[in-house]
């Protein structure tokens, strides 16, 4: 009996150990996609983290079975904790959206995949497997955004895409505005420039051009917000 006690003691604060660290490593990832103002936070990564540390301490020591000869032993410990990996991928694709051509939340679909899985050595005590695995994470999260920032936006080749943009603007400053259209976008395709009748003196131009830049859309709000008396703007990505 004095045996059992000590032995549920142990196995009590080796539990705690496991959900305090979850809890702790599942903070750092989600910290790092918090302050990228991500969907999933901190708190949908600390939740991830530790529900699968309960799940394989539960994979673990939750179901005794009691033998023949009267000793303990326990059913299969690898039978929820194999669940979780399939149950994170509900999680994992709520996350995901797609606009368009182009796809957002892999990223953080990502975190919370390997958050489980270091919510899952937490609970199996391999207390530095999860360790390492979360600052790898965390680096992988920080320097690679940094990498792709400030190297390969600017010395790597993107996909071309060809944008079509529609504005209009009084007659007045029609002159100005397809001057600053034509020194500004290197890479126009297509321009034409029409007046509307006499009673509105509105000039409509409209004009295509290639953008290799990551964000077009901003790129071409950035430049005809300098054009003075803009009234109108419209632009349509042609290659989604």
């Amino acid at each position: 009996m004095e045996y059992f006690a000590i032995d549920l003691q142990a196995k009590t604060s080796n539990i705690a150990l496991c959900l305090v660290l979850s809890l702790a490593l599942g903070f750092a990832i989600g910290l790092e996609r918090e302050y990228a103002n991500k969907w999933a936070g901190l708190r949908t990564h600390i939740l991830v983290c530790v529900g699968s540390c309960i799940f394989t301490i539960l994979s673990i020591w939750g179901f005794p079975v009691l033998m023949a000869d009267g000793a303990t032993s326990t059913r299969d410990s690898a039978r929820i904790a194999a669940q979780v990996l399939t149950g994170i991928g509900f999680i994992g694709g709520g996350t995901v959206l797609r606009h368009g051509s182009a796809i957002y939340g892999l990223t953080t679909a990502s975190t919370l995949w390997v958050a489980a899985a270091i919510g899952m050595a937490c609970g199996s005590g391999m207390y530095w497997l999860a360790i390492v695995s979360t600052v790898f994470s965390v680096a992988v999260l920080v320097f690679v955004r940094f990498f792709e920032k400030h190297f390969i936006s600017k010395h790597l080749s993107k996909q071309v895409k060809r944008l079509k943009v529609s504005l209009t603007c009084p007659v007045s400053v029609s002159d100005e505005a397809y001057k600053k259209i034509t020194d500004s976008f290197s890479t126009i395709v297509e321009i034409n420039r029409k007046k509307y009748d006499k009673d509105t003196y509105q000039s409509a131009i409209i004009f295509v051009f290639e953008s290799r830049e990551r964000h077009p859309i901003q790129f071409v709000n950035d430049i005809i917000s300098e054009i003075k008396e803009i009234n109108n703007v419209s632009i349509v990505e042609l290659n989604e």
